[in-house]
């Protein structure tokens, strides 16, 4: 559905999210997030590209994010890194196809309207405060070095 480049950086985010305000090196980003760390920066400086990130420099430098939690969707993220595209011509550039997209070619596209949609409306503070999976917090898995009191710190469910 989504590219593994856009994956990456949502995870980033949603890291980033949990702790509002609180630089996080790209390692530690990487660690928590389960994210190759090379890979990570590239997506860092993509998303800082987009005005989602900045950097801060110094002894306690790191990442934060440069909006409110609830002002940051899954789909700015994703479009940050990897945009969704959608259908506007004929993608095999037929002639026939100049004015109107093919019936196949206008379900793709409906599909990737309503995806779009849905990640517009799906806030950052929505994932990190998702009553709907309690036992798994906002992201699929985290690091086994984090312990159950440092996973609920690190990314917090209230």
């Amino acid at each position: 559905m989504i590219s593994q480049t856009a994956e990456y950086a949502l995870r980033a985010v949603v890291v980033l999210g949990s702790q509002p305000g609180r630089p996080m090196t790209s390692q530690d980003v990487a660690r928590v997030a389960r994210v190759p760390g090379d890979y990570l920066s590239k997506v860092l400086q993509a998303l800082g590209r987009a005005g989602l990130v900045e950097a801060r420099r110094g002894l306690r430098g790191g990442y934060v994010l440069s909006r409110a939690l609830d002002e940051l969707t899954v789909y700015d993220v994703v479009q940050a890194v990897d945009p969704l595209r959608r259908i506007n011509s004929c993608p095999l550039q037929l002639n026939a196809h100049t004015e109107r997209l093919c019936s196949l070619h206008q379900r793709l596209d409906d599909a990737v309207a309503m995806v779009e949609s849905y990640f517009k409306q799906t806030t950052i503070a929505s994932l990190l405060h998702d009553q709907t999976a309690p036992r798994t917090g906002p992201l699929c898995e985290l690091p086994d070095s984090l312990g159950t009191a440092s996973r609920d710190s690190a990314l917090p469910r209230t």
